[in-house]
């Protein structure tokens, strides 16, 4: 089934691509991950960064996703810059103000920031693409944020903020009814 999943991811990648975006310009970085070894790096990460963490049982959960999965879909912003559509919801009320005024900041597993609204709904819509096609397929997956954060951290993508989509083909769904976390 690799060569399923493959070809599958690489599909949801064609529709995370051509997804709209605000005024039509893309500014997003797209990444298909398909070697086990890759896969099992991001595992480790988040397996690493879970104790210093607030959620550290989740960032497990998430890890033993990762571990389980064939191959991976990252989807991140590739610049910090606004859609120019000066709509306030940066809590600044012109683009321009937004950008003179904004402080980027970096977080150890996390994204830079703060960023223009309407490309992070550029993200969940390419996101939601790519989560249609891999349904149509009937193959297994779920929008991730720790994995997506995980694979940015240790340089597999370059994106200012990544989230990623697993997938995996089995016999039931290592995505959903996962078990409970101990702690959170």
């Amino acid at each position: 089934m690799k060569e399923v999943t493959e070809m599958a991811v690489k599909l949801m990648a064609a529709s995370a691509r051509t997804a709209p975006k605000a005024g039509g310009k893309d500014f997003l970085e797209i990444v298909v991950i398909t070697k086990e070894e890759d896969l099992e790096k991001i595992a480790e990460s988040m397996k690493a960064y879970a104790p210093k963490s607030t959620n550290e049982a989740y960032w497990l959960r998430d890890a033993s996703n990762i571990e389980n999965s064939q191959a991976l879909l990252l989807v991140g912003l590739s610049k910090p810059v606004t859609a120019g559509y000066d709509c306030g919801a940066c809590g600044y009320p012109t683009c321009g103000e937004f950008t003179k005024n904004r402080q980027m900041k970096d977080k150890e597993m996390g994204y830079t920031g703060p960023h223009c609204v309407m490309r992070m709904i550029d993200i969940g819509v390419a996101l939601s693409s790519a989560a249609k096609t891999a349904s149509i397929l009937n193959v297994d997956n779920r929008v991730q944020q720790r994995v997506g954060a995980a694979a940015r951290a240790i340089g597999l993508i370059k994106g200012e903020v990544v989230m990623g989509i697993p997938v995996s083909i089995t016999g039931k769904s290592i995505y959903y009814d996962r078990q409970a976390p101990a702690k959170h």
